[in-house]
């Protein structure tokens, strides 16, 4: 089966109204790294429930539909697909607990040719159940490599934020657990691919690999250690683009780069220098 554009584009997403009990934010935080270092009171703000905090990554995990692209009326050729891009908007600091709603959709999908895969763009909005506030506003790609050639459009493609020509004006450097994709997998993303190694193998790894949107919460922890003080309310947004896949157990090194209203970012693997996110923009509330 090969992917049907407009059926695709109008796949019925299930709208997810979710409970958040302090455990699951508690949870979260503990899946992206946070509470490595059980005397640091910022990051145990973030653990530990008379005072606690979500982090601002945690938005990627509420209203979360599951792994719908793997129902085999969507045609996609789900052991080939990675997260590609990622961004969230933060339009207020998110509840530790409450109800939320989440409201997913594809926006678009472009067709690369044969042989190069297809691009899948996702929004999601989070709002609180019972005010009808909006939370936060997630977009998405999803890089379907064994989908190109379908007969789709073949553009345009989201243009990435540019990276600075010098070097970091400071970097922060976070390490992985060896079990972090099998923690991380509790919040509700049970793709096999971070959890069983023969599906691994079969997409090209030598291991499970950490899920994207884990990485994505690592980076996020760097920021808002770095530059919002372990604030959530000097969070305003952040966009990147998933380069290479972590193997838990590895250390992620982000580098920042000071703009206004923000910074520019991006983040390696220390263990092979490898490139993992690139092209990242941050910005405090309030900015562009």
């Amino acid at each position: 089966m090969t992917i049907n554009h407009d059926h695709l584009l109008n796949y019925p997403i299930p709208e997810i109204r979710q409970t958040i009990r302090w455990q699951d934010t508690a949870l979260y935080n503990f899946s992206i790294g946070l509470g490595q270092d059980p005397m640091d009171q910022a990051q145990l703000d973030f653990l530990y429930e008379p005072r606690l905090r979500a982090m601002p990554s945690m938005a990627v995990v509420l209203g979360y539909p599951g792994f719908w692209i793997r129902n085999p009326d969507t045609g996609v050729d789900w052991t080939q697909v990675l997260h590609g891009e990622q961004s969230i908007i933060l339009h207020k600091p998110l509840p530790a607990e409450g109800e939320i709603i989440g409201r997913s959709r594809i926006t678009s999908i472009v067709d690369r040719g044969p042989g190069k895969g297809a691009m899948l763009y996702n929004e999601r909005v989070v709002t609180d159940a019972r005010t009808g506030e909006k939370l936060a506003t997630l977009e998405g790609t999803t890089f379907a490599r064994g989908d190109g050639g379908f007969g789709g459009p073949s553009g345009p493609i989201k243009k990435p934020h540019a990276e600075p020509d010098r070097a970091p004006d400071l970097t922060v450097d976070l390490p992985t657990r060896p079990e972090q994709a099998i923690v991380y997998r509790l919040n509700g993303d049970h793709n096999p691919l971070h959890i069983d190694p023969e599906v691994a193998a079969k997409a090209g790894f030598k291991q499970p690999i950490l899920h994207g949107l884990c990485t994505f919460g690592v980076v996020c922890h760097a920021l808002m250690k770095s530059l919002c003080g372990y604030d959530p309310a000097r969070f305003g947004r952040m966009d990147l683009r998933f380069s290479s896949p972590v193997y838990p157990g590895e250390t992620i090194r982000t580098e920042i780069w000071h703009e206004e209203g923000g910074a520019a970012f991006r983040a390696r693997v220390i263990e092979r220098d490898k490139v993992v996110v690139s092209n990242g923009l941050f910005r405090h509330p309030g900015t562009a």
